[in-house]
């Protein structure tokens, strides 16, 4: 890869992992220092990774280090959900996003990673299934129960609006 294709990658892919990473973990900082090493790598691996292949590269790079950061912090983390009821919305949200937001962190981790990169970065079962280490089947089966979820927990669209 040339440093004019490392610099198009940067500026197509970076936006897009940030968000991605930021679904996850929420924290501004730690998703902009999970994308720029990401970048970092990448770099490193120049000469051996593609252009074509880059944003592939840039997403599971990204997605492998969140899990090493969540992980890490998993122990520092403090649960105060633990005995809401999660089937209930009465948090007086304004906007629709929110929401979403908020029903996002009620579904486990790998579905909310799946549907992410599913439904808000729009790449096919294969491609999310390469970033993850999951068979396509498996991909499937995640997106369906976080979609399935998801819709429990915000209910018909009458309650929301």
């Amino acid at each position: 890869m040339t440093i004019k294709e490392y610099n198009k990658c940067v500026d197509l892919y970076a936006d897009g992992a940030y968000r991605f990473i930021l679904k996850n973990i929420r924290d501004n900082d730690t998703a902009k220092d999970i994308v720029q090493e990401s970048f970092v790598r990448l770099w490193d691996k120049r000469k051996v990774v593609g252009f074509d292949k880059a944003k592939t590269y840039i997403f599971t790079t990204a997605y492998h280090l969140m899990i090493d950061v969540l992980r890490k912090n998993k122990n520092h983390r403090e649960y105060g959900r633990g005995d809401e009821n999660l089937m209930t919305i009465n948090n007086g949200f304004s906007d629709l996003q929110e929401i979403l937001d908020e029903a996002l962190q009620t579904i486990p981790e790998i579905q909310r990673t799946v549907i992410l990169l599913r439904d808000y970065e729009g790449y096919s079962y294969k491609e999310i299934g390469d970033i993850t280490n999951l068979s396509e089947s498996q991909v499937k089966v995640y997106i369906y129960r976080a979609r399935m979820s998801l819709k429990q927990y915000i209910g018909s669209l009458d309650r929301v609006i």
